[in-house]
């Protein structure tokens, strides 16, 4: 009986805070499409991105990566190596720049992981909204998602992904995790 108990209330607290997702304010809409956006055409991410695409890597490659990604405990060096390169300290400074950044990272053209300021829960970002709907098959547009509630960080997190344009032609994406509160 106890156990069914603590059961049912991980499943109401795992639903509640699915059903406490809402659409996020105007304010953070508009930094999508203006701060954000910009990041999208900046040469450090720009550059990165493209010299991580002309690898020429299969998404089976991708894939096999993930699985070892999401398999590894704590910050691999191949982790440390995306938070270390030109791009990663770049985007670091960025994260410092504003304290509504919780994370930054940045995908090529398949939604893989090029450079990134935290450790993400997976290497591979393509089979999720954040890439599809911010790379838009190549077209590219601003994605913001909904507001959550982070347990971890104790506050309301949203993601936004914009695309890294180059030539106008989306070539990968950034996504970064905006704290709510923390936006004036």
């Amino acid at each position: 009986m106890k156990i069914t108990a603590i059961v049912l209330t991980l499943v109401a607290m795992m639903f509640c805070s699915v059903a406490y997702a809402e659409k996020a304010p105007q304010k953070i809409v508009d930094l999508g499409n203006s701060t954000l956006a910009a990041f999208g055409s900046d040469p450090v991410i720009v550059e990165a991105v493209k010299a991580e695409n002309a690898k020429g890597k299969t998404l089976d490659q991708i894939k096999a990566q993930d699985v070892q990604w999401q398999a590894s405990v704590g910050v691999t060096d191949y982790m440390k190596a995306l938070m270390e390169s030109d791009c990663g300290k770049y985007l670091q400074k960025i994260q410092k720049s504003a304290p509504y950044y919780s994370e930054i990272f940045v995908t090529d053209n398949q939604g893989a992981n090029v450079a990134m300021t935290d450790k993400t829960s997976d290497y591979w970002q393509g089979d999720e909204a954040k890439f599809t709907k911010s790379f838009a098959g190549g077209s590219g547009a601003v994605f913001v998602d909904e507001v959550k509630f982070d347990d971890s960080a104790q506050t309301y997190l949203v993601q936004i992904s914009v695309p890294v344009l180059d030539d106008g032609k989306a070539i990968g994406s950034i996504t970064f995790g905006i704290d709510v509160d923390a936006v004036e």
